[in-house]
């Protein structure tokens, strides 16, 4: 007896999925919440749930012509349409044009003496009366905990809660539900209950870290679907919320064959006299005073002149000065600056932890969509993160760069105490190519070596070389004797 679905059977019988649009969240849920059914989404104060659940219903109606009713126990409109106007919400048009119904309900402060049978049958009727008003197909509940704060017997708020649930299906509505998280660890939600008449469950949190504070979103069961399992750091930009993935789903991502320069001659000609692959990544390692940043900064020149675009991720320096620095090697920065093709993003390593650092830059590129990025050095964040982070950060950040295309050269200080052909948060086995440089020291004077470690899939000189940083930009010379 055949008792399997075929496999040319499974996507037709799947469970059906709405896509939120938040960026990051499609990703690791597998395409979306499940449509018609309730997904309840559980956090403390300050986590982001009506954030998130506003983008919901907003993307629904911006992206995916689906209209929305948002109900809410806690926050009056006047506030709720102020405190998402941070992301670009413009919730009284989406009103205005009968594509979004908003209702505050306010719940009696005194308790409620309990006798005899009662439901919450109004409650259905006045979120049916928001949902047809504009023939919503998202709709969100905020602060389901409000309802029950009067309410002692678990068995009502079980039988009511699996009624509304019920309800919103045969409405046939994706619906979020928020709530509060309860206290302890063995609680999810504040009654310890609702996590069980819902299809989805998000954990949203908020918590301390080294003095930062960084928020973390962990799917906790998604009936009928694969998902996510790990705890993603997300973050609230004016763009909205940003999740990020540890790592994506799938390495199916396109390659290319095309090459493109470094932007330094000597290099190239090191190179099989192409240069490097595009959308690849490139690690320049070397301690300090071996011309990591000079190199970089002739990567960032190469590209802008082909008229792309590139972005200088600068975690040591100031924009200015890497520009005033570069000028004394015959290179200026300033025409790609001052044609947006060059855009510099300083910050100092202190001033976030690893993951909003990542996300941070995720926000950038998206932003600005560049050929190129570079980060300058990536080993200084060794100041806010440990070197297993740091490494998993990049990696995530390298699988996304990578998925567009997109070529990435890092450079990272290593120490006099390292191992010649160490990197400081070991990300060489990662890099796709790897550059090595050192300073020798000679009776009088140092000299530069330039040694390339690996490239995959181009042929290059294995060759140590000596090279000058001059006036005129750096010179390839000759073998070191």
């Amino acid at each position: 007896m055949d008792v399997f679905i075929k496999p040319e059977q499974i996507e037709d019988r799947s469970l059906q999925k709405v896509l939120t649009g938040i960026d990051g969240l499609d990703e690791i849920t597998g395409g979306g919440l499940p449509q018609n059914r309730p997904t309840l989404i559980c956090g403390g104060p300050g986590c982001g749930k009506t954030l998130l659940s506003m983008e919901f219903i907003v993307n629904g109606i911006a992206h995916y012509g689906e209209n929305g009713a948002y109900i809410s126990f806690e926050e009056s409109v006047q506030d709720l349409s102020k405190n998402v106007a941070s992301l670009g919400f413009d919730i009284e048009k989406m009103v205005e044009l009968k594509a979004l119904s908003i209702r505050e309900i306010a719940l009696q402060v005194e308790p409620v003496i309990e006798a005899g049978n009662y439901d919450l049958g109004g409650l259905f009727v006045q979120i049916g009366h928001a949902i047809d008003s504009v023939k919503a197909k998202r709709v969100v509940i905020d602060g389901i905990e409000s309802l029950f704060s009067c309410f002692f017997n678990e068995a009502v708020i079980r039988a009511e809660l699996k009624k509304l649930f019920q309800w919103l299906k045969e409405k046939e509505v994706t619906a979020i539900i928020t709530c509060e998280r309860g206290e302890g660890q063995t609680l999810i939600s504040r009654h310890g209950i609702e996590e069980y008449t819902s299809d989805c469950v998000i954990l949203l949190d908020q918590r301390l870290i080294d003095q930062t504070s960084i928020r973390r979103l962990r799917i906790l069961k998604y009936r009928g679907s694969l998902h996510g399992t790990n705890e993603y750091p997300f973050l609230v930009t004016r763009q909205g919320i940003s999740i990020l993935p540890v790592t994506s789903m799938h390495l199916d991502y396109d390659v290319s064959e095309e090459r493109i320069s470094t932007g330094t001659a000597c290099l190239d000609e090191m190179l099989s006299g192409k240069g490097v692959l595009k959308g690849t990544s490139i690690l320049i390692s070397g301690t300090a005073g071996t011309g990591k940043s000079s190199l970089a900064a002739h990567f960032a020149a190469s590209v802008c002149k082909q008229g792309n675009p590139c972005v200088y991720f600068a975690f040591e320096e100031s924009a200015k000065q890497i520009a005033r620095n570069m000028r004394s090697i015959g290179l200026d920065l300033s025409p790609y600056v001052d044609s947006g093709l060059l855009k510099f993003h300083a910050i100092r390593p202190t001033q976030y932890n690893v993951e909003t650092h990542l996300l941070t830059m995720q926000n950038v590129i998206k932003s600005l969509s560049p050929a190129a990025v570079i980060i300058d050095p990536i080993s200084n964040l060794t100041s806010v993160a440990v070197i297993a982070d740091i490494k998993s950060m990049f990696a995530r950040l390298l699988d996304s760069l990578k998925r567009h295309q997109v070529t990435t050269l890092s450079t990272d200080l290593t120490t006099g105490g390292k191992a010649l052909e160490t990197t400081e948060v070991g990300l060489s086995s990662i890099m796709d190519t790897w550059i090595l440089l050192k300073n020798k020291k000679k009776k009088k004077s140092r000299e530069r070596i330039i040694q390339i470690i690996k490239s995959r899939g181009i042929p290059h000189s294995s060759a140590i070389n000596t090279f000058e940083i001059t006036t005129k930009g750096i010179i390839l010379s000759k073998d070191p004797k």
